[in-house]
Formats: C-alpha cells, structure tokens, sequence
C-alpha cells in the first residue's frame, strides 16, 4: 500500500512540474489562397501522404518565413 501511495505522489509531482512549467504561447493563422492554389496543395499531399495543413507548416518552413512548427494537431 505504501508503494501504491508513493506512486501517486511521484505521478502528482510530474504533472503539476509539467502543466505550468514551459508553455508556449500559440498564435493561429487564417490565410486565403486561391482555389487553384488550394486544389494543388490537396492533390500534393495527397500524393506524399501528409496533410495540407502539414504540407503548408513545411513549404514555409523550409523557405525559411517560419523558425518553428509545434506540432499539436491531428493529422
């Protein structure tokens, strides 16, 4: 029992050390493109098997217009 008791205590201390420790910030961004833009990212993802959303994160990415991707989606 004692054991059951301190594993509860270490599980406690782990996320309450890590729900307030280190949050980030998150900004959302809209953008409109055109249909035709849109048509190809979708024919594109499909093809490489990602996302659109994912396939947007890593043209802009790699073009270097973003530093930093936080992957909290679903894909």
């Amino acid at each position: 029992m004692a054991k059951h008791r301190s594993s509860r205590s270490i599980i406690k201390n782990v996320i309450k050390k890590h729900s307030n420790a280190n949050k980030k910030e998150i900004s959302q961004l809209t953008i409109k493109i055109d249909k035709r833009l849109d048509n190809a990212l979708v024919i594109l993802s499909t093809q490489i098997s990602v996302s659109k959303n994912r396939l947007i994160e890593d043209i802009l990415f790699e073009s270097g217009i973003l530093e930093e991707v936080d992957e909290n989606y679903v894909d």
